[in-house]
């Protein structure tokens, strides 16, 4: 009890209190008594646990282990008892694992005493020393660590004994786990001496070898670079390595593999199984790959060559826990191989395959006959752990590559089978062979299963029916797959469900009919019926009627109803029209109830259901029954929410078309809201569009109460009156946009109110009285109903959109270059010549002309631009030197665009130009070559590819402006096509970092009166090389060099506002991505970190100068604190400081606390960081 009563008490009395228990603490241990010794070592150990963190400035800490530690310093050095030795060197690892920070002066003489510890003669002495000496080196000064690495070569250069030998490259080890990159340095002088020690025929100092390689190579993987040749051949060498065992035999003799045993012991008495330890070195030599596949994703195509073919050669290996590694070992190569495509989550075998194919992924398919045939003989195996193994890797494989296993199902399936129905299975094993399935069924097409489903199905059937829930919910998802495959609604097969519905439907109504389940198991149950009724409803027959009423009591129980109404509408949307009718009304009653409810994804899932029941089953509603339903509605078309105005707009579409009574009862209730959206600055997408769809469906549905003059003049009515300047904010750009939209949607609609619309729109542009509101909404409506193709005499058009260039109003002449571009776009003929003809003619008016051509080329389908494609080149080129930037950049974007209409015959043609004479036309190029890099696949890629490299000459243009224009490129292909430019880096980063430098020569200073004000003409061009860096972070991280990467981001953190600002970004980022190499560079990034929180903006200086600062202040300390969240952090001294000054300054430790979300009230930088 005394010794429990110590924790609480530290933290309550005095420090001189503490001293004294800690010095009779000490005293105790080093005893004769060993009750006495054992009782104060756990006192001290609670003591340590209990005392504040060395970081939180408390002087209690510091003093408690400056005494602890210098006993103990001289209990180690007691030899002649073993036992004090031991407790003192575990309650050193514990100090120095939690409070090293407080012991920095002691740590050359800790040092001093633990190496002489190493050459021990006790075993368990020298382990414990090596445990002490991994938790001093993390914080240990660097002359320290290379003292620590020195003292290990020079003893491992003297050829000590064997025993001494393992004892030193165990300690290698260690140090390098915890010393992390601090190993880089000296690895030059240590690879060649573990290599050399692999030769020595040992196995335990072997496996300490290959256990060093693997932390060299997850600590400094750039630095072993040179190694990685060497260190691969040995593992290869030694994965093999079985001295003992012959497997020549097992391969052919599949049969004599199980009593291996037995047939050993005849052979040679005296040799027994247990003194072999060569599976040790096997096993470390696996994981040691697995560190090298898992650490350097740059040598994926090489580990194809290399390691892959030896690792499915040991999928062989005879001891169990070996092969566990093998197989984890391997499927780290797959989960390397997927991290590089595009797609991360499982695909179906049907989903778009036209993206072009990972070369590591073409690579493991020509693979996978190997693996199967390696995998199908382990998936009958005894031993759990095995298949285990094999399930895990290929539901690996199957999202890798999915539908690469199509050809080997019916090699697989047997281990499936045995694995669901062998008795000595355990529960786990069923799991996983369920979701492996699980996984191969989603992946593959349904007709690789239909042979096999007499075997497939009993077994599956069988674990619905199993005790353990987890099974049954498993064995649900995988009958929901298999119900689809014996029935694809996608393609008509000559599969036969017959024979198979009523062993399925049985097992599934039985649990679903349960009440008494687990709620996983319910609502799979309920899913898995729902795809049964919608693939084969037509087989159930009289059974139909009496799951549907179950349906129905599900939908009313707050537990299952989100479920019900998902899979009520997967019925209702069935191709074999399921009869719903008996059900109908009251579940129409239940859904309106849910449309009150808060809960988002209900009220989504029931607005979709709904849709459906509407859609596909109008017939048998009742118009009495959607009363419920239609009351809820107008409530939810409200702006506050899109999706889901969305998604009830889209119903009330349906029933435009399904059932019109029911919509004139709400339309005076729903329409004003429908209104009000239209009007909103909010309104975008999907939203817009089922807006326009549904007012279509509105006035063709001959609803007596709502003609096309009506709609239109609600429409309009808000731009005819022109808010006060109060309340301003009722008309905003988008709402101009969405309600000519909706006038062009209503007019195609009804085409014989077209003509008068069309006059009434001239009129309203032409008359000067009417607002501008007014005047420029006209314009873009007759842009929107031209863009439909819809316009009658072209002429007068042509004449309104030349008078409305010539306003004083600039909103006028913007909405008719904009409607000018939507009338093109629907005449092509007899717009763009008129258009091309004005460009030439009108300069003052070429920018807007030229947004009426961007327009035209943006939205016209190639095939209809390729005979204008002439015409317009050579006018782009006309004016692609103009002064204004405005203007270049538009010539730029037209450029880009039109080269996508044709890029074969195009692209060569801007690649000429770039020879073409002025920087200004260069600078257009490279800028136009950035809009023909599109976020989807596109024909012009592989194009693009081949050249992008000239494009990216222009980097070393002496032009600073192509430069930058060249970056601003470069970052747009980074981010939105990285495979452009990933084979490109090498050659590209030189030049990138070079505009990251600041250059005197391009500093400047202008008299401003009596001031004298610095101008920096670099500072775009270097934002630019910035924003390209942040860029790489996210889509090219294996391609870049991080500690080189790290240089430059130094540099920014000294350069101007908008460079740090983004360099602390960046370092956040790092953090999280390459926690080692940070860690490497943390005693230089801590510095301009730390100048930064700490400079204080002058007295008497402007607001924005205070405001400025203040915002570095937060962006580097959302760094700080990004730094912080690594554990390894706090080891650094200079970082231990910092935090500690953060702590201690009102100012910074407010600032930090903001930037954390305000977590932890009250705590320290210190606790927050434990936490992590």
């Amino acid at each position: 009890m005394a010794k429990l009563s110590l924790a609480p008490l530290v933290s309550k009395v005095k420090e001189p209190q503490v001293e004294t228990m800690v010095d009779i603490l000490c005293s105790n241990m080093m005893s004769d008594k060993e009750q006495l010794r054992d009782i104060s070592s756990v006192g001290l150990k609670t003591v340590i646990a209990e005392l504040p963190p060395s970081s939180s400035g408390l002087t209690l800490t510091a003093s408690v282990c400056k005494k602890i530690t210098s006993q103990l310093i001289g209990a180690m050095g007691k030899q002649e008892d073993v036992s004090v030795q031991l407790e003192a060197l575990d309650i050193l690892s514990d100090m120095l694992g939690r409070l090293s920070g407080s012991l920095v002066s002691f740590h050359s003489s800790l040092l001093s005493s633990l190496l002489p510890q190493l050459t021990s003669s006790r075993m368990a002495v020298r382990k414990r020393s090596i445990l002490a000496l991994g938790h001093l080196v993390p914080c240990c000064s660097p002359a320290l660590f290379s003292q620590l690495t020195e003292h290990l070569l020079t003893e491992l250069a003297k050829g000590p004994p064997t025993s001494m030998t393992r004892t030193y490259i165990q300690c290698l080890a260690t140090v390098s786990r915890q010393g992390g990159h601090r190993v880089g340095e000296h690895l030059e002088k240590l690879i060649p001496m573990v290599v050399k020690f692999t030769s020595v025929e040992d196995d335990e100092l072997r496996e300490y070898c290959f256990q060093t390689f693997e932390a060299f190579i997850r600590r400094c993987p750039k630095e072993m670079s040179a190694h990685v040749a060497t260190v691969t051949k040995l593992c290869l060498k030694f994965m093999t390595f079985d001295p003992n065992y012959n497997y020549d035999d097992a391969e052919e003799e599949e049969e004599d593999s199980m009593d291996i045993d037995g047939f050993d012991e005849d052979s040679d008495d005296e040799y027994s199984d247990d003194d072999d330890m060569s599976w040790k070195v096997r096993r470390s030599s696996i994981k040691c790959l697995d560190a090298l596949i898992d650490s350097r994703r740059d040598l994926l195509l090489s580990f194809y060559s290399s390691i892959c073919p030896a690792l499915l050669a040991r999928f062989k290996e005879r001891e169990e826990n070996v092969r566990a590694d093998v197989f984890a070992a391997f499927s780290t190569l797959l989960r390397q191989t997927r991290g590089g495509s595009s797609h991360h989550g499982l695909i179906t075998a049907s989903s778009d395959t036209s993206k072009e194919e990972e070369p590591a992924v073409g690579l493991l398919k020509k693979q996978v006959p190997l693996i199967v045939k390696a995998l199908h003989r382990q998936l009958k195996e005894k031993s759990l752990k095995s298949r285990q193994g094999c399930f895990c890797l290929l539901t690996e494989l199957a999202h890798t590559a999915p539908g690469a296993l199509e050809q080997h199902i019916p090699a697989l399936i047997p281990g499936i089978v045995f694995s669901l129905t062998d008795k000595s299975t355990s529960s786990t094993m069923r799991i996983d062979a369920l979701s492996f399935f699980h996984v191969l069924l989603l992946s593959h097409p349904p007709q690789a299963f239909q042979p096999h489903m007499q075997v497939l199905l009993p077994p599956v059937v069988a674990c619905i029916e199993d005790s353990f829930y987890k099974i049954t919910s498993e064995a649900l998802l995988v009958t929901q797959q298999l119900v689809r495959v014996m029935r694809p609604l996608e393609q008509k097969g000559g599969f036969d469900p017959k024979p198979f519905v009523k062993e399925v439907f049985s097992a599934t109504l039985k649990r679903l009919k349960a009440t008494d389940i687990d709620q996983e198991v319910k609502e799979r149950a309920i899913s898995c019926m729902g795809h049964m009724v919608c693939h084969l409803g037509d087989h159930l027959g009289a059974e139909l009627k009496g799951v549907l009423v179950i349906f129905l009591e599900r939908l009313k129980n707050e537990i299952t109803r989100l479920t019900a109404v998902r899979t009520i509408t997967l019925i209702a949307a069935s191709q074999l029209k399921i009869d719903l009718s008996s059900i109908l009304p009251e579940s129409l009653s239940v859904l309106g109830s849910f449309l009150r409810k808060n809960q988002r994804a209900l009220k989504l899932g029931t607005l979709a259901c709904l849709t459906a029941l509407v859609t596909h089953h109008a017939a048998s509603i009742k118009p009495a029954a959607l009363e419920p339903v239609l009351s809820e509605l107008p409530a939810l078309v409200d702006e506050s929410d899109m999706h889901v105005s969305q998604v009830s707009v889209t119903l009330l579409t349906g029933m435009a078309k399904a059932c019109p009574s029911s919509l004139a009862k709400i339309s005076s209730s729903v329409l004003p809201g429908v209104f009000r959206l239209v009007h909103s600055p909010l309104l975008q997408g999907g939203a817009l569009a089922a807006i326009v769809a549904f007012l279509q469906a509105l006035v063709s549905s001959k609803t007596s109460n709502l003609s096309y003059s009506q709609l239109l003049k609600s429409l309009t009515e808000p731009f005819h009156h022109p808010p006060s300047s109060a309340d301003s904010s009722v008309l905003h750009r988008q709402s101009f946009h969405s309600v000519a939209r909706c006038v062009a949607a209503l007019s195609s609609a009804c085409p014989k109110e077209t003509p008068g619309t069309v006059t009434g729109l001239i009129q309203e542009v032409k008359n000067h009285s009417s607002p501008e509101s007014a005047r420029v909404l006209a314009l873009l409506c007759l842009g929107e109903v031209g863009r439909n193709g819809s316009l009658g005499g072209s002429k007068e058009v042509q004449g309104v959109i030349l008078e409305a260039f010539s306003s004083t109003s600039e909103e006028v002449k913007s909405a008719a270059s904009c409607a000018l571009g939507s009338m093109a776009v629907g005449n092509l003929n007899d717009f763009l010549p008129f258009l091309l003809k004005e460009i030439t003619s009108q300069p003052r008016r070429q920018y807007l002309l030229l947004h009426s051509l961007k327009e035209v080329i943006s939205a016209c389908p190639a095939s209809s631009l390729s005979a204008h494609v002439e015409s317009i080149w050579a006018l782009l080129f006309q004016n692609c030197e103009c002064q204004e930037e405005g203007t270049r950049n538009l010539v730029a974007e037209c450029l880009g665009k039109l080269t996508l209409v044709n890029p074969a015959q195009l692209l060569p043609r801007l690649k000429q130009q770039l020879k073409a004479g002025s920087p200004l036309a260069r600078s257009t190029v490279v800028t136009a070559v950035k809009f023909t890099i599109v976020d989807q696949p596109a024909p012009i890629d592989t194009l693009l590819k081949d050249c992008i490299g000239d494009f990216l000459k222009t980097l070393q243009d002496p032009d600073i402006n192509v430069r930058r224009v060249a970056l601003v490129m470069f970052n747009s292909a980074a981010h939105n096509k990285p495979s452009l430019i990933r084979g490109r880096l090498s050659t590209v980063l030189p030049h990138l970092y070079k505009e990251t430098q600041i250059r005197k020569d391009l500093i400047r200073e202008v008299e401003m009166g009596p001031f004298k004000h610095t101008v920096d003409d670099g500072l775009d061009v270097r934002k630019a090389a910035f924003e390209c860096m942040y860029t790489l972070l996210d889509s090219c991280l294996e391609g870049l060099d991080v500690l080189q990467f790290l240089d430059h981001v130094e540099e920014g953190l000294k350069d101007h506002y908008d460079i740090r600002m983004l360099t602390f970004l960046m370092l956040a980022r790092l953090v999280s991505l390459c926690p080692a190499a940070v860690l490497q560079r943390l005693d230089r990034l801590v510095e301009p970190l730390k100048a930064t929180c700490t400079t204080k903006v002058k007295a008497g200086s402007v607001k924005q100068e205070f405001e400025k600062q203040e915002e570095l202040r937060r962006s580097a300390m959302r760094a700080v604190a990004a730094l912080l969240a690594v554990p390894e952090v706090e080891r650094s001294p200079s970082m231990a400081d910092f935090a500690n000054q953060i702590r201690t300054n009102a100012d910074m430790a407010s600032i930090f606390q903001s930037v954390q979300g305000g977590e932890g009230g009250g705590l320290g930088p210190a606790e927050s960081m434990d936490m992590s």
